[in-house]
């Protein structure tokens, strides 16, 4: 057999063939951890848990390396998620706490691209309760897997 070569990145994968984009009710139902589980997220479900555990940053210091925020009513954070949260990419997730079923923070799938097998995870966001936290790691992880 002669491996074919790609000038730019070297080997070519053989049989590979695009993944499907992601699917929010497929992928949620196997997103629960043992401390946390991903939920899309949804303004009526998640946004008033979201407002207050995000609150609880005095000097709003989570918000500094993300372009929006922080919300200064929850109907502002329930604007924002309106806008941005409800299409396919990117692709918003609360973080629910196993142990209260309280959202404690979001994340995201973003810039994907079946065509080149390409996903990332980002607009990472985790109130000050799952900082630091093995949440926070199971969280990563299950959107990792």
């Amino acid at each position: 057999m002669v491996s074919q070569k790609s000038d730019r990145f070297g080997e070519l994968v053989p049989n590979w063939t695009p993944p499907p984009s992601p699917d929010k009710t497929v992928w949620a139902e196997k997103m629960q951890g043992r401390y946390v589980r991903l939920e899309p997220l949804k303004v009526a479900r998640h946004c008033d848990d979201l407002f207050a555990a995000f609150a609880a940053d005095a000097k709003n210091q989570i918000w500094d390396y993300l372009p929006y925020g922080p919300f200064q009513t929850a109907a502002d954070l329930a604007d924002w998620i309106h806008a941005t949260c409800a299409g396919p990419d990117p692709y918003f997730f609360a973080i629910i706490d196993q142990a209260t079923h309280l959202a404690v923070g979001v994340a995201s799938y973003l810039r994907i691209n079946p065509d080149s097998g390409s996903i990332e995870v980002g607009h990472i966001n985790f109130a000050p309760q799952l900082q630091s936290m093995i949440g926070a790691t199971d969280a990563i992880y299950l959107m990792m897997r």
